[in-house]
């Protein structure tokens, strides 16, 4: 019986596509150089702001173009202007909301855990959802970023739920394998930022197509 639900945040809880888009975009102008069309975004995120920035410089100079001082120096103005408003231009998934209100009310916990700097995390996920959720964390000190098992065990643990009684939500493979590695049931979903094949090759146990889908399956266990 599932007690509890893991949600990555970007392309699964929220679409920041053009969010990401916008501030990484901005902070290459200002630094000198070319632009990233939005919609490449997709494969450059999933695994946190330093691996972005690596993937973003990597795209427009090639693999040996840049060096770390090139990341530190656009990191830099990047995480000024994320952090001065990071809601901007970041949407809800139809259906997202309602079904986390029902997942709640039928008595799961609900937690978010995130690749995304701490704060940014928790600003989003407020904006949308309020105080749906009963944790919630971004990228912190100490912790290994996913598809590191650890921060979706801590919140195991901080919620009292056996690992095997959480499904972990998420939209990419590093979500698939964060929550199989957990030993979480893992339910990939198709509206985020990455295909069906890299979620089946990923130890998807359920993929679905619509927010609503996450309660048939959580349901499912309660009969």
């Amino acid at each position: 019986m599932y007690k509890g639900c893991i949600f990555d945040l970007d392309g699964t809880l929220a679409n920041t596509l053009a969010s990401i888009a916008y501030f990484a975009n901005t902070a290459l102008q200002k630094c000198g150089y070319e632009t990233i069309a939005v919609d490449k975004y997709r494969y450059l995120v999933g695994n946190g702001a330093d691996r972005l920035l690596h993937n973003m410089l990597a795209t427009v100079c090639g693999a040996g173009g840049y060096g770390e001082e090139d990341v530190q120096r656009v990191r830099k103005v990047y995480d000024e202007l994320y952090e001065g408003n990071p809601t901007y231009l970041v949407t809800n998934y139809p259906g997202m909301r309602e079904t986390v209100e029902k997942l709640k009310a039928a008595g799961l916990k609900l937690a978010v855990l995130s690749n995304k700097p701490h704060n940014c995390t928790t600003a989003i996920v407020e904006s949308i959802y309020g105080k749906l959720f009963d944790c919630c964390y971004g990228q912190r000190p100490k912790v290994a970023r996913k598809p590191s098992p650890d921060g979706a065990l801590l919140i195991a643990d901080e919620l009292q739920i056996e690992p095997k009684d959480f499904l972990y939500i998420g939209d990419t493979n590093t979500d698939m394998k964060t929550g199989a590695a957990a030993g979480m049931d893992t339910v990939g979903v198709l509206w985020g930022f990455r295909d069906e094949k890299e979620l089946r090759e990923n130890q998807a146990k359920f993929i679905i197509q619509r927010p609503e889908q996450i309660y048939g399956i959580a349901a499912s266990s309660m009969r």
